[in-house]
């Protein structure tokens, strides 16, 4: 078993120390489309969560996208795979409405870099 053992390490030691394969390893994206911007959305003055009736929108320029919720999830997803400079917005009946300062989506080879905001909604007086 030793001897079996020590031909696995000096086979892996070898095929690591390959030079040319250094340089030509691909690099290895999964095709799931990823969200740029996840928002959580909650009462500031009890932190319980709001979904019904809640609009988050986020924009970049003449950009512009109404965030969606999925069903079971208390987060408002949107810039599926589109790295940016975005401003989310933040409107539900009763509430005074929330305007962010500019949120930075930056990606790596294969996906966006989700940037999760928690936004606090203030009631109206």
């Amino acid at each position: 078993m030793n001897r079996f053992f020590l031909i696995g390490i000096l086979t892996l030691l070898f095929a690591c120390s390959n030079d040319e394969d250094k340089t030509e390893n691909p690099i290895l994206c999964t095709e799931e489309a990823r969200p740029g911007i996840e928002v959580t959305v909650k009462d500031a003055e009890d932190d319980t969560l709001l979904i019904e009736e809640v609009q988050v929108v986020i924009t970049e320029g003449d950009y512009s996208e109404s965030l969606e919720n999925f069903s079971g999830s208390a987060l408002f997803l949107g810039a599926y795979e589109r790295p940016g400079s975005y401003i989310v917005i933040v409107t539900k009946s009763g509430y005074n409405t929330f305007t962010s300062d500019p949120i930075v989506v930056g990606e790596d080879l294969c996906h966006v870099i989700t940037e999760s905001v928690e936004v606090l909604l203030v009631k109206s007086q």
